[in-house]
């Protein structure tokens, strides 16, 4: 009788699991389809392309990814996207770890409005401060630069919310202890808030470097030469000039191989830190 109960709980249990997860498990195939094609295509013979629907290719070749990389300089494209999305994410790290900080733990006049002045700059459209930007870069003559690529992202309000979110809910006491011990406000925010901001700091690691690894707008902007585009920008005026925009089977393995090399770095980068960006966002409070 007792082994029949505890069977049937189990039954139950599964079920109940079955039914919550399935829904989600379904969407997350959905989701990844367009993926999985994409991949598939890349390694498709040209002749097999527009064949029909095979989900598992008859025939594997690497000749699309070997044009694309042999057509394109992808080597100084891959470069240019790793130097800016590092620099930005280090960069908005460090000014948005500064800022957060003073606005969550010291004291001064207008600090309140400071942090919602911000908060309300996110209501206005990126693209609206897109002329003033890129004629301050054509007046300062530094487009075709790394300074153009990564000096104007670095101006994001993300880090400083996401920072001062997590540092108003750091313990006082750890704070008083470390004044305690000598430390000064900065050394407080160096040697034990930081640290303590590990969930935080990942967290926006991967959200910044993500963003500005697909940021294309202002990348296309302000690389005139092709040696300065980022890997986002060269790939889709590589695969606009492959395909021509006709229907046939010429180009579409090379585009979609150009797309893969595109997404696979922000896909690997994001799998390998999916646990610690769990974590930051968990751990990060939302205390106003």
């Amino acid at each position: 009788m007792a082994h029949s109960m505890i069977n049937t709980r189990l039954l139950l249990r599964f079920l109940r699991t079955f039914i919550l997860w399935s829904p989600g498990a379904l969407v997350a195939l959905l989701w990844l389809f367009p993926l999985y094609w994409m991949l598939i295509t890349s390694v498709k013979p040209d002749r097999l392309i527009l064949t029909g629907i095979d989900l598992i290719p008859t025939e594997v070749t690497w000749d699309h990814y070997r044009t694309v990389v042999a057509d394109t300089p992808v080597g100084r494209w891959f470069t240019n996207s790793i130097v800016t999305s590092v620099s930005v994410v280090a960069g908005s790290l460090v000014l948005g770890s500064l800022t957060g900080f003073a606005l969550a733990r010291m004291h001064f006049p207008g600090r309140t409005a400071i942090f919602w002045l911000l908060i309300s700059s996110l209501m206005i459209p990126p693209e609206m401060g897109i002329v003033p930007l890129f004629i301050g870069v054509l007046r300062l003559d530094i487009q075709d630069s790394y300074l153009s690529l990564i000096v104007p992202p670095l101006a994001s309000v993300f880090p400083v919310y996401l920072y001062r979110q997590f540092f108003l809910s750091f313990p006082r006491e750890l704070e008083d202890a470390a004044a305690m011990d000598g430390c000064s406000r900065f050394g407080t925010f160096l040697r034990v808030a930081l640290p303590l901001a590990k969930p935080a700091t990942l967290a926006g690691a991967i959200l910044i470097f993500t963003g500005n690894w697909n940021s294309f707008l202002w990348p296309l902007l302000v690389a005139f030469k092709s040696e300065w585009k980022t890997l986002p920008v060269g790939m889709a005026v590589y695969t606009r000039l492959d395909i021509q925009g006709t229907a046939t089977q010429s180009g579409y393995g090379e585009a979609m191989a150009a797309v893969a090399i595109v997404a696979l770095p922000t896909l690997i980068f994001f799998l390998v830190l999916q646990r610690y960006f769990i974590e930051g966002v968990t751990q990060v409070g939302i205390k106003g």
